[in-house]
């Protein structure tokens, strides 16, 4: 398939080399003509810069807002998610290798215009629409377009990230976005350096600038791996900034490595870590810490950091019990429980629905069964 035809990008000056350097991401790749920049997806071209991924997707899917993972931002609804290609992170475990890692423009099997996505959103019934599946920081005018246009159709905008970007291109990017889980990685620069690529601090600041100046409704999720970014010691380190810095409202997820990418002699998680690592965050003053990817009923659910009722019960995406009110205070004593909820949680359930964006257009949306 050929590539796409290039979309002008933002956020890059000139070198007075006669390279043009790349501003949206920490990486800040300086560029001749025809290179690309380590995304892959942004490059050089006729002397200035353009994504060659405007307008196409890896694919498109109706998931549960749960798995992406979100567990305090309107349970129980359904998201229609996508990316693209590429990441301007270098992670050696990458779990979405095939996608984030890809090199093929054939990757991008669908054609999609922001509008298109927001109205076949709209009609499915989709709450809002995620970018997921690779980081959209690399995407960046796609997204921002794709945001304004469910924003227009009252759709709510979902980002899946690393949180590695600059400043200004930052703030354009979460204008339009309503909620945010950001992978925060590892708690060292020597791990983010050695094993993604990247460092700490960019990502340390993306998470205090969406907690502190936007409404932004924000979760984190950790991946352990064994030896690696698992030890006690970091996160109780990792923990406590988080209260410190963010608050201890703030949902956090400690979730399992499985072998996948550079990473295929190192053995998966064991569910203990993870359930000790949920135990050192509730210790440390987190509300809200889960296990995931692992079936584990109580690491999964809800519970009043007042009176320790269940508030959300979860048996992995699906919700067993609903004990918030109308206001999303707890049933039993009523303290408020940080999220955004309405007074029924949705009903889509753990369902995972590929599905073809053109098909629904075509056919002015179709259902979900159809599609």
């Amino acid at each position: 398939m050929p590539e796409p035809n290039p979309h002008p990008a933002r956020y890059w000056h000139k070198l007075a080399d006669g390279r043009i350097q790349c501003d949206l991401c920490p990486r800040f790749c300086r560029l001749h003509e025809g290179q690309r920049a380590y995304c892959f997806v942004r490059a050089r071209q006729q002397d200035r810069m353009v994504l060659t991924t405007y307008g196409r997707s890896s694919g498109f899917c109706i998931d549960p807002i749960e798995k992406k993972p979100l567990n305090h931002f309107l349970p129980g609804t359904s998201v229609l998610s996508f990316g693209t290609a590429g990441c301007n992170l270098g992670c050696k475990f990458c779990q979405n290798w095939d996608i984030s890692k890809s090199r093929e423009f054939d990757t991008l099997a669908e054609s999609a215009s922001p509008e298109q996505i927001a109205r076949v959103a709209k009609h499915l019934g989709c709450r809002s629409v995620a970018f997921t599946y690779n980081d959209p920081t690399i995407f960046h005018e796609y997204a921002v377009d794709v945001a304004e246009a469910c924003r227009k159709q009252g759709v709510k905008n979902v980002a899946v990230t690393a949180g590695y970007v600059c400043a200004e291109p930052r703030r354009e990017f979460f204008r339009d976005i309503d909620a945010a889980n950001v992978d925060l990685k590892g708690f060292t620069e020597d791990f983010y350096r050695k094993v993604c690529g990247a460092h700490l601090q960019p990502v340390l600041d993306t998470l205090v600038y969406l907690k502190r100046q936007t409404n932004v409704w924000l979760e984190i999720t950790h991946l352990m791996i064994p030896g690696l970014n698992d030890s006690d010691g970091e996160i109780d380190a990792m923990t406590r900034w988080i209260v410190d810095n963010l608050g201890p409202d703030v949902p956090l997820f400690f979730t399992a490595f499985f072998p996948a990418w550079k990473m295929l002699d190192r053995s998966p998680t064991p569910p203990s870590t993870l359930k000790r690592a949920r135990q050192i965050a509730l210790k440390n003053g987190i509300r809200y810490a889960f296990t995931g990817n692992i079936h584990d009923r109580d690491g999964d659910s809800t519970y009043c950091h007042r009176c320790g009722a269940l508030l959300i019960g979860r048996d992995g995406y699906l919700i067993t019990a609903w004990r918030l009110d109308a206001d999303g205070c707890c049933a039993a004593c009523g303290e408020r429980c940080a999220g955004v909820f309405e007074a029924e949680p949705g009903s889509w359930g753990g369902k995972r629905l590929p599905i073809s964006l053109e098909r629904a257009s075509l056919q002015g949306g179709g259902t979900p069964a159809e599609l």
